[in-house]
């Protein structure tokens, strides 16, 4: 009987550091995703408009 309690305490803590190990991961992946768009919003809001203008430079004689 002491056992059956043994191993029921273990698989009830494992269940437990199973869960928590998930909501690890979540929460790492969600600061993550967090970050890469806060820099991809950056980074398009940083970029200007792309100039076409291709008389800019003068053609060598």
């Amino acid at each position: 009987m002491y056992t059956l309690e043994l191993h029921k305490m273990n698989a009830i803590e494992l269940r437990r550091r199973a869960e928590q190990e998930r909501l690890v991961g979540e929460a790492r992946r969600a600061r993550r995703a967090t970050r890469r768009a806060a820099r991809e919003s950056v980074h398009k809001e940083a970029e200007g408009p792309v100039s076409t203008d291709r008389n800019r430079f003068v053609h060598a004689a």
